[in-house]
């Protein structure tokens, strides 16, 4: 009986230990958190303009005249807005302020922008300002630029002499010698003759 009780603890050790021995060699798979960055998205609000004004559909210069020599002083982009402060005589520019809620004024080219509020032709003439000018480059190389150098007198033209034309004149016989060619014909005629005499007497 003792014998049976102890095989049967020493049973039950060994199979506690062969449990645990599996456990601890099986993997096992953790899951880790991830950190997944959130992105907030930020909306800038168009400032609201009352009156009227121009929409921009897209991007557009903004010059501190109305010309494209004028300097480029900014951009509209798409979807922003500008208080319409007039236009020019024939409404090809139109004068914004720019920026918006101050008194500078800048001009945009109209067919790129739509005037709300108002027809174009309705708007008021604002004057133009001052045409810029342009500032003067000495010419590179010289210290002096008021200083120009003194004309060049140009070769007088002298003409080629004139090629003397070869001419051609028909010989003269001189004698009254006859030309080789009435020979020839003469001898070649006579031939035929004597020929023609000879066949005839061969046939008596």
């Amino acid at each position: 009986m003792f014998k049976k009780i102890v095989f049967v603890v020493l049973g039950l050790f060994f199979s506690l230990y062969w449990y645990g021995s599996a456990i601890a060699l099986t993997p096992t798979n953790t899951v880790f958190p991830t950190n997944t960055p959130t992105f907030t998205t930020t909306f800038v609000p168009t400032p609201t303009v009352g009156g009227v004004h121009v929409s921009v559909p897209e991007r557009v210069n903004v010059r501190s005249g109305p010309g494209t020599y004028y300097e480029k002083v900014g951009v509209l982009v798409a979807g922003q807005i500008a208080t319409v402060v007039g236009r020019t005589s024939f409404g090809e520019w139109i004068a914004i302020q720019y920026p918006e809620g101050t008194s500078d004024v800048a001009w945009v080219y109209s067919p790129l922008v739509l005037v709300r509020g108002m027809v174009l032709e309705d708007l008021p003439e604002v004057e133009s300002p001052p045409t810029p000018t342009l500032q003067a480059v000495p010419l590179s190389g010289s210290a002096n630029p008021e200083y120009t150098s003194p004309p060049t007198r140009l070769p007088t033209f002298t003409p080629a002499p004139p090629i003397a034309q070869p001419t051609f004149s028909t010989p003269e016989f001189e004698g009254g010698s006859l030309p080789p060619i009435v020979l020839i014909g003469s001898l070649f005629i006579l031939g035929i003759v004597s020929g023609v005499v000879a066949i005839y007497r061969q046939r008596r």
